[in-house]
């Protein structure tokens, strides 16, 4: 069964071909990253204009690169929520024709279910190669979806069938790594830009350290907001702290006149701050999965591509960890698809009233 997933929740018009929930047969995206760069953020008017410049080459690439035509689609799913509402609204409309006009089924399905369902194409991205996860390691699984506004811990029991056991009560990681970067002078999205500085902070030798700020910056831990005895999240008061530490040293706010060690001094705090939510996320993530008896990990959303996030949870978990690769965890069509299959399976198809849904819940409270 071939389903067309369409993905426009906020910056990229992505457009997925998938074959039995599992076998990716094209993954087509347009980045609207280089046009939100400017502002230092998604600008949701500019967004919504690019999603319809967008979306015809990207369906049209995306049936080359699977090489089949519309007739051959057997059913057609789209993100209808959460995300930003115009955004979703371009996605939705393109869907609803597609479905009207090939007289095939329309699913609707919630970006962050996509996320998840991720994880299905990962293990079987050349066809029968390996187990899904529902058999191997198998249900329940403890997912992290980190994606946009989310920090969420979910409990996959089944297909279809989700708890809600931590979320974000502030700033959601990724708008925290945006928000950091903008800090620190970096550009944007900032996930990807904070990582990459951290990671240059190996290429300093010990003794620029020496003379410097740059002792206190990388020996002074940034706070992390254990929140005892529960499973949520905060990020607010890192983001504040890293402000103050940006400000002590002059970085913040920026100036054009030279200043000494910037870089290695962006790079240091960039590195910490790094580390303060992947320390907070990893055990979080492993607590939840200890705590509801889990058989295996998942992760999934755009800061689930960070490097340092990745090894962390690898080496750490002593459970098997299902995790996408980048390209898998950032937003895309293909993972509509795939989560649209289960979907279709239990019978979830939509009709033409189908609309979008901004604050789209997931999971139910535990």
């Amino acid at each position: 069964m071939l389903i067309l997933g369409i993905e426009t929740s906020c910056d990229e018009t992505a457009v997925g071909i998938v074959e039995d929930g599992r076998r990716l047969r094209a993954n087509a995206i347009a980045s609207q990253s280089a046009l939100h760069a400017a502002h230092g953020g998604v600008v949701p008017e500019l967004a919504s204009r690019q999603h319809i410049r967008d979306m015809q080459p990207t369906l049209l690439r995306a049936l080359t690169d699977a090489g089949v035509t519309l007739d051959d689609v057997d059913a057609v799913a789209v993100t209808h929520g959460p995300g930003l509402a115009g955004a979703l609204i371009s996605g939705v409309n393109t869907a609803k024709s597609l479905s009207l006009t090939l007289g095939v089924p329309l699913i609707g399905v919630n970006h962050l279910e996509g996320h998840i369902y991720a994880a299905w194409l990962a293990s079987g991205s050349t066809g029968s190669d390996g187990p899904a996860p529902a058999e191997e390691p198998g249900f329940p699984l403890a997912c992290l979806v980190a994606s946009g506004g989310h920090t969420d811990l979910i409990l996959m029991e089944g297909h279809g069938d989700y708890r809600l056991v931590g979320r974000t009560r502030d700033d959601a990681a990724g708008e925290a790594f945006d928000k950091a970067a903008r800090v620190l002078g970096l550009g944007f999205p900032g996930g990807p830009e904070i990582q990459k500085a951290a990671e240059s902070l190996t290429t300093f030798a010990e003794d620029d350290f020496e003379h410097t700020e740059l002792t206190t910056l990388a020996s002074a831990p940034l706070p992390r907001a254990w929140m005892r005895d529960t499973l949520d999240f905060s990020f607010s008061g890192v983001k504040t702290a890293l402000l103050h530490r940006a400000q002590d040293v002059g970085l913040y706010p920026p100036t054009d006149l030279p200043q000494p060690d910037t870089e290695r001094k962006v790079a240091a705090l960039a590195a910490e701050f790094q580390e303060s939510l992947v320390d907070v996320m990893t055990a979080k993530l492993l607590a939840m999965a200890e705590r509801y008896h889990a058989r295996g990990l998942i992760l999934g959303g755009g800061v689930t591509a960070n490097a340092r996030l990745r090894q962390r949870i690898l080496s750490e978990s002593p459970l098997p960890a299902v995790i996408p690769p980048p390209v898998l965890c950032t937003d895309n069509g293909a993972m509509i698809a795939a989560g649209a299959y289960y979907q279709q399976q239990r019978g979830e198809i939509a009709d033409l009233s189908l609309d979008v849904d901004p604050s789209l819940p997931f999971g139910r409270p535990d």
